[in-house]
């Protein structure tokens, strides 16, 4: 008898890892059906999503209100399928807003076993999350390697799966050959400027980002900057850089075909001598390029201080936490400001030694060069299955 998945995302970069794990399965169980939600990675490995991922790709209250009962509605109708269903195993990814309610009213009415892949953030912040979520999921995968004994203190079975970023390809010389050729950077030194990917960040980072890289290049002249901007804010991006130097190149995913513009990317993280970046996953992809960074981002005044008075962690990059290390500057909240910025890139600029051997290490503790982490999710599935 094959075995029977139901799987469920909510948003692109659940979709890439359910689509890793599908394929996983696919290897290790020829003959594995699925059925749930999911987007084109997903839809790739065989599934027929009930209806469009994009309706859960929601973020911030004043989007999800509007919503909320329509997004009630599908929660339900996703756990009446679960329940009618009977599959060997029902597998959230991330989104834990909805897909932790979805496995609540799966666990109220049977008996099938729940896996979530992405442990939430528990070291970080609310930890209490851990002991409720234990109650309807019962095997956590997790992306970091000291996420194991945190999940399994609250009662769930854990198994630490690798992060995904070490399974993306990275530049190839002739990519960043092109690359350089197709912006006429030639040889030139230059610094990544990445304000973030939602239209918020970009608002509030574009103008301290712009500011602080108009006065590091006084410093540095010969240093251009580049932008590669995520698809949804491009224009935006473009809208915002009336104070940033003069030179500066806008990399628009929207202006090549895809695989082109994948590469473009690519090269730019893997040909950059510095990054400035807001917070977030993207410090894990300069740091599988070896790309040395300065994290900045800013709050609203009032969730700034909120953030401050619960986290349980003095840093929000990952290098930092995984390497138990502070080489990767920040320059958050009310220090993200210019002055601060400069100063942080012309240190990581002077001597990025001690930041390429943190990056190293974390590649190295987030399963690079071992098995892919789509696999070890998937037998890390089958291995705990009853």
């Amino acid at each position: 008898m094959s075995l029977r998945v139901f799987i469920l995302a909510g948003e692109p970069s659940g979709d890439r890892l359910g689509g890793a794990l599908m394929a996983g399965l696919h290897d290790l169980a020829p003959g594995v059906s699925f059925e749930g939600v999911g987007g084109p990675m997903m839809m790739a490995q065989g599934l027929s999503s009930q209806f469009p991922m994009d309706e859960l790709s929601i973020m911030g209250i004043a989007e999800v209100l509007p919503k909320y009962l329509h997004l009630k509605r599908r929660i339900r109708e996703v756990a009446d399928a679960v329940i009618a269903s009977k599959p060997d195993v029902l597998i959230t990814i991330d989104a834990p807003d909805f897909s932790l309610r979805v496995a609540k009213l799966v666990k109220q009415s049977s008996s099938i076993r729940t896996v979530h892949y992405v442990a939430p953030s528990v070291w970080a912040w609310r930890p209490g999350r851990a002991k409720k979520m234990a109650k309807v999921i019962d095997h956590v995968l997790a992306l970091l390697p000291f996420e194991p004994k945190f999940m399994q203190a609250a009662g769930m079975e854990c198994d630490f799966v690798g992060h995904p970023v070490v399974a993306e390809p990275q530049a190839t010389p002739t990519e960043i050959t092109d690359f350089r050729s197709e912006f006429g950077l030639g040889d030139a030194p230059f610094v990544l400027a990445l304000p973030g990917s939602r239209r918020s960040e970009v608002q509030k980072l574009a103008p301290v980002f712009g500011e602080a890289l108009v006065a590091f290049q006084k410093s540095n002249p010969k240093m251009r900057v580049v932008v590669p901007a995520a698809a949804a804010v491009a224009s935006l991006v473009r809208e915002n850089l009336q104070d940033w130097p003069s030179d500066a190149i806008v990399v628009d995913p929207g202006d090549f075909e895809p695989e082109t513009a994948q590469a473009h990317k690519r090269a730019a993280f893997a040909a950059a001598d510095l990054a400035l970046a807001a917070s977030g996953t993207v410090s894990l992809e300069l740091a599988a390029a070896s790309t040395p960074m300065v994290i900045a981002y800013r709050f609203q005044w009032l969730t700034w201080r909120i953030m401050k008075a619960v986290a349980l962690i003095d840093t929000v990059t990952l290098v930092n936490l995984v390497t138990c290390s502070r080489f990767v500057p920040e320059c958050l909240g009310s220090e993200c400001t210019p002055v601060k910025i400069v100063s942080a890139l012309t240190k990581v600029a002077d001597d990025p030694s001690d930041q390429k051997k943190a990056m190293a290490l974390t590649m190295s503790q987030l399963g690079q060069g071992g098995e892919a982490p789509g696999l070890r999710a998937a037998r890390a599935v089958l291995d705990r299955l009853p």
